[in-house]
């Protein structure tokens, strides 16, 4: 264990997918110290990919956990009332409302904020990011009442958020400056397979379009400015240009930071009794090889079970195939590893039939990456292959008559 305190205590920071699933696991591992997670909303722990997926319907809201498991398992919830300043010398963080508690462990999971565009009217009600519970109201009610939506950023959150609404019908326009969608995060083919799904089903996809500005009326949006000139009419503009770590407590604390909240391969930071897991971190990934920030569930829960391991002195398990999954319209979609534009692209299966996957191998024929379409058997395997470093034969993977199991070399 980090602490001998007689009682340590094990204060989170931090109340999202990461926080919450350590308060969690600390108890499954029969960890007796108390355990306090503290959260800036005033919501218990909730899974956030529904925010951008399903927060149409009534159903949208899921709990991490059933709202009676935290006082079941002596864990001390304290909500909407941010941490704001952490003394490692004392070994205390105190909060907005001027509430310190001391701790023998601390665990920064902080998570990610939406970088915001700093252009003419970014500030007009109207304008909107999606990261949290309440930034899904302003988007739930511009569906409900079919209003015009412009969404700025072709990521995988603009583009679920554009297929829920053009499935209830609203009019949708992606904004993307790069030259196509999911430019940072994905290959060109599982791009134009997307660009030519959703164009199909309706929405609007202007790439290559850079944001001059958001007009409006009274205070209110009714448009986005682009550098030529055109306007995009919306009710609503929704911004989805990528997160920033939320790393300015650690950093203030005089904690190790970089593109994030530096940790190890077990969520140590540079202070032998704080740790940082999920979204806020910056790692080295045992088979990446290489320093990440991961935005994403799996990589959070990762780092919690990494976290929970170090604190109760059990073995730390492996890292694993960093993972993600998407979903928009009747597409499921799950991706592994990191694309690298280096690397060879081999499609398997036809795009056209909503049903495939992309390979992406290395020089020596080893994938690196994988993206899948409605194709579980070819997420497994690439998954299993990245993970194995197993050398791949290109032509046979091509050929979906070939088993993958006969794809090896």
């Amino acid at each position: 264990m980090l602490s001998s305190d007689p009682t340590p205590t094990v204060a989170i920071v931090g109340a999202g997918h990461a926080g919450g699933t350590l308060a969690g696991l600390l108890r499954q591992h029969e960890y007796e110290g108390h355990v306090v997670l503290f959260g800036d909303e005033e919501h218990p722990p909730y899974h956030r990919p529904p925010l951008s997926k399903k927060y149409t319907g009534s159903e949208y809201v899921q709990w991490l956990r059933p709202q009676s498991f935290y006082a079941d398992n002596d864990i001390d919830v304290r909500l909407g009332d941010p941490v704001v300043r952490i003394d490692r010398a004392d070994r205390t963080v105190t909060t907005a409302a001027g509430v310190t508690t001391t701790y023998s462990t601390l665990v920064l999971a902080t998570g990610a904020a939406p970088r915001k565009l700093t252009v003419l009217g970014s500030d007009l009600n109207g304008v909107a990011t999606l990261r949290t519970l309440g930034d899904t109201e302003m988007l739930r009610d511009a569906v409900h009442s079919n209003a015009e939506i412009a969404i700025v950023g072709g990521g995988y959150v603009g583009l679920e958020v554009a297929a829920s609404a053009r499935a209830h019908g609203c009019n949708v326009t992606i904004i993307e400056r790069e030259d196509r969608v999911l430019s940072r995060v994905a290959g060109p083919d599982l791009a134009k397979a997307l660009t030519t799904f959703h164009r199909d089903r309706g929405t609007r996809i202007l790439t290559g379009a850079h944001v001059a500005g958001f007009i409006g009326t009274d205070g209110k949006v009714n448009g986005v400015e682009l550098s030529d000139g055109t306007v995009v009419p919306c009710a609503l503009a929704l911004v989805g240009v990528g997160a920033v770590p939320n790393d300015d407590l650690a950093r203030a604390a005089g904690i190790i930071c970089e593109a994030g909240i530096v940790v190890d391969s077990t969520a140590r930071t540079d202070d032998p009794n704080i740790l940082a897991i999920g979204d806020v971190t910056y790692r080295m990934h045992d088979t990446l090889g290489k320093m990440v920030r991961l935005e994403s569930i799996p990589s959070a829960v990762e780092q919690a079970k990494h976290a929970a391991a170090v604190i109760v002195g059990a073995s730390v398990p492996q890292h694993e195939v960093p993972w993600f999954w998407s979903d928009q319209f009747d597409l499921k979609m799950k991706m592994a590893g990191m694309v690298s534009p280096d690397a060879t692209a081999v499609v398997r299966g036809n795009p056209a039939d909503s049903s495939f996957a992309v390979f992406h191998l290395d020089g020596s024929g080893i994938p690196v990456a994988v993206e899948t379409v409605n194709a579980a058997a070819e997420f497994m395997a690439g998954k299993k292959y990245i993970g194995n470093h197993t050398k791949i034969d290109p032509v046979a993977l091509a050929d979906t008559s070939i088993s993958l199991r006969e794809v090896t070399l």
